[in-house]
């Protein structure tokens, strides 16, 4: 029944003097699929972005001064702070004096330490997920080399891992510790249970 047949209908129920009413009816439109889907969460929570991003380091590039002895030492010496480095990055695998001696000659040669010098800086991002800033690894080494070894040499010591003191050092340390730890949680537990022994024996 089209609308013009309703509207016919109802002007023939009404009386005369009254007018007609039409009604027309309308159907509702269908929801649009986009509005159906949910939002997303536009925050974004801290640690997905280090996971990112990485996280930032515990000093700064150019935080020399936070370390001055470590800092006149690579100003003259850098390839003495990089075997350092590298001894603790490898955990053991190379000698101070062999990474040294490599960062020595590659400098003399060519000026292409900074080659090496790069990959373990990487290699130390990596292992603490820290981001790569200011600059780019190779960026940093090439234009501030010194500037470079000396934050990544404060950022192993202020992790605990204090490049000077080597590897057998920080080894020796490491099991020191562990020790002194056992020997605290047996004497945590002798005393424990000695307190229920003797509260046995009151009762």
């Amino acid at each position: 029944m089209g609308r013009h047949e309703i509207t016919e209908e109802i002007k023939e129920t009404l009386p005369s003097d009254q007018p007609a009413i039409t009604t027309t009816t309308t159907q509702p439109q269908a929801s649009s699929s986009n509005h159906s889907e949910t939002p997303q969460d536009s925050s974004t929570s801290l640690l997905d972005v280090d996971l990112v991003i990485g996280r930032p380091w515990t000093s700064g590039l150019f935080d020399c001064r936070q370390d001055q002895t470590n800092s006149i030492a690579t100003a003259f010496v850098p390839c003495a702070t990089f075997g350092q480095i590298s001894e603790v990055l490898d955990e053991g695998k190379s000698t101070c004096r062999g990474r040294s001696s490599c960062y020595f000659f590659l400098m003399l040669a060519s000026y292409s330490q900074w080659i090496l010098s790069t990959e373990y800086r990487t290699k130390l991002r990596k292992k603490f997920n820290l981001e790569e800033a200011p600059y780019t690894d190779v960026v940093s080494h090439i234009f501030c080399p010194c500037c470079s070894l000396c934050q990544e040499f404060r950022e192993l010591k202020n992790r605990g891992l204090d490049p000077a003191l080597g590897t057998i050092l920080l080894t020796s340390q490491y099991v020191s510790v562990m020790l002194v730890s056992n020997v605290f949680n047996r004497i945590q537990k002798n005393g424990q249970g000695f307190c229920l022994i003797a509260g046995n024996n009151e009762l």
